[in-house]
């Protein structure tokens, strides 16, 4: 088996801890997290882990039992890229003066489809959702300019096939 690119949905309480035995079910495994973030789900009360992994099928089917059988995780999804949609989000941060003395970086921002969130006498910030290799492209384009800070988000991701945990949530009622 090859590996690939899985995205894995983990609808659950917000309870302490899990995250840390979660993130122990992929460190036995040698497996590296290339992206997680936590965040409220469409159900009230439902927390959503999206974590992205690269392994095999039969890697990432074992991860998802073992993640299931954690107490407050109501159910575990894994998909490849191509069954979702999915954005992160970057930010950066760049010296005022190149803003106005070099034209180049305004047609990188107009380009790129990004735009400048806030601006000061000593930097400007911009921000930029899309694909991975997007961020990575704008990242090379301003590097040469002198990047003062820059942060990247985890994946967001939803399916394109309907998820049937709302149907699931319907019975614990």
């Amino acid at each position: 088996m090859e590996n690939k690119t899985f995205t894995i949905s983990v609808y659950s309480e917000n309870n302490v801890g899990l995250l840390n035995r979660i993130s122990g079910i992929f460190l036995k495994r040698h497996i590296n997290i290339l992206s997680l973030n936590v965040s409220e789900s469409e159900i009230e009360a439902v927390s959503r882990f999206i974590i992205v992994v690269n392994t095999t099928e039969k890697w990432v089917q074992n991860i998802v039992g073992q993640i299931e059988k954690q107490i407050e995780v109501i159910k575990a999804f894994y998909h490849v890229d191509e069954e979702t949609i999915f954005l992160e989000s970057a930010i950066f941060k760049i010296a005022s003066n190149l803003l106005f003395d070099e034209r180049q970086i305004q047609n990188i921002i107009k380009d790129s489809k990004s735009e400048i969130v806030t601006v000061s006498r000593e930097f400007f910030v911009i921000s930029k959702s899309g694909k991975r290799s997007e961020i990575e492209d704008l990242y090379e384009k301003l590097k040469p300019f002198g990047i003062m800070q820059f942060a990247r988000s985890g994946r967001i991701s939803i399916s394109k096939q309907k998820m049937e945990i709302s149907a699931i949530l319907e019975a614990f009622k």
